[in-house]
């Protein structure tokens, strides 16, 4: 069992056996719901080896997981909390990673919804990318960020991302975002996969350029960077921030009100 209870703020346990997530406190009320899981048929076409066969079941999602007491709240918030577990592995040399997407526009606001997640058990690698607003099928800039537990990552406005496990154990990770949305997976998916694929090689991650864009800007790494305006510390438990401040993700419901911080965000993470 993997005890996620410190990292999450919730008491919660990854089966690895039963794969899946359970409360270890039977007699809390919850809702945890069952896996949307991801296999390997259902990422073919953003593979990079789309021949291999290794791993079946390469990640499982639970959407809308809480504590009984707090659901009618964070649906009143416009919010979603959700744990995704993606496996350790890899399919043909690369690491098992998500089907990747982008986010929908608010209307009205001429921003994209953003996202932020947490990691609570093992290692990540967030793949994000930027179309150029006047040609979206090419790409402004792409950014690796590398997270272990505790660290946040913020999706900002206007970023498609991909989340890869390059790690030999469990990656865990949750997530907050705005409920009124459903994911755009149609763009990653009609160019083969994400910008760069992640190899694995005995000298370390090797990141190959997918040839299905056009002029692939630079891989720029990036640390993660705390966003203390959007009380993203590494650390503290995005589920218990919310239990202690209900308008703590008014920026993912409500982007507009935040752009001076996504502007700000972004300067600092390119920057360091």
């Amino acid at each position: 069992m993997i005890d996620l209870h410190k990292q999450s703020g919730l008491p919660l346990l990854w089966d690895p056996a039963a794969k899946q997530i359970i409360f270890k406190d039977e007699t809390a009320e919850h809702s945890v719901p069952p896996s949307d899981i991801r296999r390997r048929q259902d990422m073919y076409e953003v593979l990079y080896d789309r021949q291999s066969a290794e791993i079946e079941e390469l990640y499982y999602m639970y959407r809308e997981v809480a504590l009984a007491h707090d659901c009618d709240l964070i649906r009143q918030k416009g919010l979603r909390y959700d744990i995704t577990v993606i496996v350790p592995g890899t399919l043909g040399g690369e690491y098992v990673k998500t089907a990747g997407h982008y986010h929908p526009e608010k209307p009205g606001t001429g921003l994209t919804y953003p996202e932020v997640y947490e990691v609570l058990h093992g290692r990540a690698h967030y793949l994000l990318q930027r179309p150029q607003p006047e040609h979206p099928g090419q790409l402004e800039s792409v950014i690796l960020i590398a997270a272990k537990p505790g660290d946040k990552v913020l999706i900002p406005p206007h970023f498609g991302h991909i989340t890869i496990n390059p790690g030999d154990d469990y990656l865990i990770m949750s997530n907050w975002v705005a409920r009124e949305f459903s994911s755009i997976y149609e763009p990653i998916r009609e160019a083969g996969g994400g910008a760069y694929f992640e190899l694995y090689s005995e000298e370390g991650p090797e990141f190959v350029a997918n040839p299905n864009y056009q002029e692939l800007p630079s891989l720029q790494r990036c640390p993660v960077t705390s966003v203390p305006k959007l009380n993203l510390i590494t650390g503290f438990p995005l589920y218990r921030l919310f239990q202690e401040n209900q308008e703590a993700f008014n920026f993912l419901v409500y982007p507009e009100n935040y752009v001076t911080v996504f502007e700000d965000y972004l300067q600092q993470l390119m920057a360091e």
